[in-house]
């Protein structure tokens, strides 16, 4: 419920219904679960499950060859080489705290 305020003072309120269609679905949709599981459960329904087993594939693979590729690339080059660095020197500067 909101209410508004009109230019000449009064209020109007308005009353908006909003559709509970999905709580009503959720309240079958429980309610049927509730149904199967007293049905199990009272032995009207059961499940007869009888062992069973995997059934045997034969799987065969022959090893292959790499496919062939022609690759052009460019040629990587490398070595070392002896190169000067200037190194900036750091001073501290002490306080005489300790």
């Amino acid at each position: 419920m909101t209410e508004y305020r009109n230019q000449d003072g009064t209020t109007t309120t308005v009353v908006e219904r909003r559709s509970n269609t999905g709580a009503i679905i959720a309240g079958i949709v429980v309610l049927i679960l509730v149904v199967v599981g007293i049905l199990f459960a009272t032995g009207f329904w059961s499940a007869d499950v009888k062992g069973g087993a995997m059934p045997t594939v034969d799987v065969s693979a022959k090893g292959g060859d790499l496919p062939a590729v022609d690759m052009k690339s460019k040629a990587v080059v490398v070595g070392t080489k002896k190169e000067t660095v200037t190194v900036p020197v750091v001073g501290v500067k002490d306080n005489g705290n300790k």
